[in-house]
C-alpha cells in the first residue's frame, strides 16, 4: 500500500528538483521518491559496511591481499 506525504520546502529548493526532474525526463514527484529511495538504499549500504569494519576490529573477519585471495584460484 502506498502513503501520501506532504511536504514543505523553500522555493529554491523546489526549483532545483524540477529542474533536475526535467534533466532526468522525470515528473517532479517520481523524481524525489527516486533521490529518496537511492538515499535510503546509501543509508542501508553504509549500515553494512560499518557493521563489516566492527567485525575487522573486533577480529571476526580478516582483510587479505588480492594476491591471497586469487591464490589457487587458477587451478
Amino acid at each position: 500500500m502506498n502513503k501520501r506525504v506532504t511536504i514543505e520546502m523553500p522555493d529554491e529548493m523546489m526549483k532545483l528538483v524540477e529542474e533536475y526532474a526535467a534533466e532526468a525526463g522525470s515528473a517532479p514527484d517520481a523524481y524525489v521518491r527516486e533521490v529518496i529511495e537511492q538515499h535510503l538504499e546509501d543509508l542501508h549500504d553504509i549500515a553494512l559496511a560499518e557493521a563489516a569494519m566492527e567485525r575487522i576490529r573486533s577480529g571476526e573477519d580478516k582483510v587479505i591481499s588480492s594476491e591471497e585471495f586469487w591464490r589457487g584460484m587458477d587451478d
